[in-house]
């Protein structure tokens, strides 16, 4: 067997870049390129490794270490898992930075690849530098703060430890069904030093996802389930765009006759003009949805983990004969609330559980239900989101401006807070994979920089973000990122005072208001900041607006520039589209207030309704 002498750090990059995978019959890299913070714990090995082979693996500079990772974490959901990101940082605040990035791909089921620097193996120079020392155990770094938020996690003390290790960490991260983040922690001194490795471990290597087919029973099991049901819906998740099951999709639906809701993380995985589309479901939903899930019989869902904001807290479903199908690669997934699962690929299973339907179809009139539902809400959504004169404009009202001027193939990306509800309800698909809201983590901060690695990933796409000013403040820097690597993004910022969707939440418990908008806060010397200026400082286009018709103009600007361009705009931080769903957060039992008494009722009212378990 043929051996090469390799430094570990060289050896990584080496076995990385012999990575291929298929992607519509083509060749590509399994590894699109690497995000890089240096320091001492990693430049001198991993660092240099990764300079001597840009050709092969493009390392980007990143300015901020969970802002890289979130880039690279958004890039491989827009590949939809197809492609993964490297993300390396010094050991220390750099790794640790990370920790939260991890969290958001673990939520959301998304590949990374962290290889952060740790500190000596052999332990002679400890303490060393950025070490965190636990007196009664040596093995333990700051590095394990990743193990609960990877699938996979080892730290490498041996060179020829990432012989095992490192195929097992990839096929991690390409398993369907325990797709997620892993993490290689690298001991600094480890990184330099050499091992012969045999010839064979840098053989290109071809992947291809893999499509678990389901049981047979499981899928008569769900026939016979929805065969019984007269009020059907699908609840379409991300999994549908993670299996390219979308044309499937639509005509399970067309074929059976099912209205399809979506979750957040499932939106654009139907168009709005499709025959069967009802829109969004759950506590960012719109009633359309909502009305229907309250009345179903039975929801087939699919592809989704069915958290919280999609089940309306698992409130959403009020019908005492309410039965679930659950649709899913992930046993862990497909079995809650006693589901009937079907364990398998979205794409196959739909295949073969049309074939086991036949020619059935659900009702007509609850069909044209749907309809009707569906038109309803669209008007009161094009009402509340049409041009106003409003003096200070809602969310709403900023979010339809630029939904109404941009372009059907427009991708529009939102994380936390307010504004993705709003965006949710409003920007209905024209075109599929049009809508990127990071909601499994429903982490701030992701939107700028998440939409960069969307961007990349789509570079012949304009990408909208939308992002409140607290969310602004809290993660801006990769303006200056999107900048200096020509991609261009179109950030509006919504700047309603603060974290306004909190202060409702925080009044809606019948509390005060207090900590949540900047003039509730301990701000005894209070400034607006002026959002324009400081993306211009960082290289962008930029202006500041007051009213919607200012908005649209600047929006088409902002269409015609071929850098990055952002529009700030004040709004209103107490107009909200209406909720439809129940959403359970904490709530005092001994009231303080009137206010709270009210809380408390609505709280045991939506409880009364929850499913518990089944």
């Amino acid at each position: 067997m043929k051996k090469i002498k390799l430094t570990c750090a060289h050896a990584i990059i080496k076995h990385l870049i012999a990575q291929k995978i298929l992607i519509d019959g083509k060749k590509q890299p399994l590894f699109a390129g690497a995000f890089g913070i240096f320091g001492h714990g990693n430049v001198a090995c991993l660092g240099q490794a990764l300079e001597e082979n840009q050709d092969k693996l493009p390392t980007y500079r990143g300015h901020h270490e969970q802002n890289m990772a979130l880039t690279g974490i958004a890039y491989a959901r827009a590949k939809r898992r197809k492609q993964i990101f490297v993300a390396t940082s010094s050991v220390g605040p750099g790794s640790t930075n990370m920790v939260t990035a991890a969290a958001v791909a673990m939520s959301n089921r998304i590949p990374i690849l962290f290889l952060p620097g740790d500190t000596y193996a052999n332990r002679i120079p400890d303490p060393v530098l950025q070490q965190v020392e636990h007196f009664n155990n040596p093995g333990i770094t700051q590095n394990d703060a990743f193990k609960p938020v990877t699938k996979y996690f080892d730290r490498i003390t041996r060179p020829e430890q990432i012989l095992q290790t490192l195929p097992q960490a990839i096929q991690t991260m390409l398993d369907p069904a325990d797709c997620g983040p892993a993490c290689l922690s690298l001991c600094q001194d480890v990184q330099g030093e050499t091992f012969e490795y045999p010839e064979e471990f840098f053989r290109e290597r071809l992947h291809n996802i893999r499509r678990p087919r389901p049981d047979d029973f499981q899928i008569n099991e769900a026939a016979e389930r929805i065969k019984k049901s007269k009020n059907p819906i699908i609840i379409s998740g991300g999994g549908v765009f993670y299996s390219d099951a979308m044309d499937e999709l639509g005509d399970f639906a067309s074929k059976h006759n099912i209205p399809v809701t979506q979750t957040v993380m499932g939106y654009s995985t139907m168009k709005r003009d499709h025959s069967h589309f009802v829109g969004p479901i759950g506590g960012l939903g719109g009633k359309a949805a909502n009305n229907l899930a309250k009345q179903t019989d039975l929801a087939i869902a699919i592809g989704t983990k069915l958290g919280d904001f999609t089940t309306g807290s698992w409130a959403n479903f009020e019908n005492l004969n309410f039965s679930l199908v659950s649709i899913n690669v992930t046993r862990f997934d497909a079995n809650k609330h006693m589901a009937q699962s079907v364990i398998g690929d979205a794409k196959v299973s739909l295949t073969e559980l049309t074939q086991a339907l036949g020619n059935w179809k659900a009702p007509d009139d609850w069909y044209k239900k749907s309809r009707d539902e569906l038109k309803s809400w669209n008007e009161y959504v094009d009402k509340e989101s049409g041009p106003t004169n409003q003096k200070v404009p809602s969310y709403a009202h900023a979010v339809g401006a630029i939904y109404r001027n941009s372009d059907s193939s427009d991708i529009a990306v939102t994380a936390a807070g307010g504004l993705v509800g709003e965006v949710v309800q409003i920007w209905r698909p024209r075109e599929l994979n049009t809508h990127e809201t990071e909601w499994g983590f429903s982490c701030m901060g992701y939107e700028i920089s998440g939409a960069l690695g969307i961007k990349i990933a789509n570079p012949d796409k304009d990408i909208i973000v939308f992002v409140g000013d607290g969310s602004y403040l809290l993660n801006n820097s990769d303006i200056y990122s999107s900048v200096i690597t020509n991609n261009k993004l179109i950030i509006i910022v919504c700047d309603n005072g603060g974290h306004a969707v909190i202060n409702r939440l925080q009044l809606f418990k019948g509390g005060k208001e207090f900590n949540c908008l900047f003039n509730t806060s301990k701000a005894p010397n209070l400034v607006d900041v002026n959002f324009a200026k400081h993306a211009e400082s960082m290289g962008a286009k930029s202006e500041e607006v007051s009213t919607i018709a200012e908005l649209e103009e600047a929006f088409k600007r902002a269409k015609k520039s071929d850098v990055t361009y952002l529009i700030s705009i004040k709004t209103h931080g107490y107009q909200w589209l209406e909720g439809s769903a129940y959403w359970e957060s904490p709530t005092l039992e001994i009231p303080t207030t009137k206010e709270n008494e009210e809380a408390l009722k609505l709280h045991r009212e939506g409880k009364s309704k929850q499913r518990q378990g089944v």
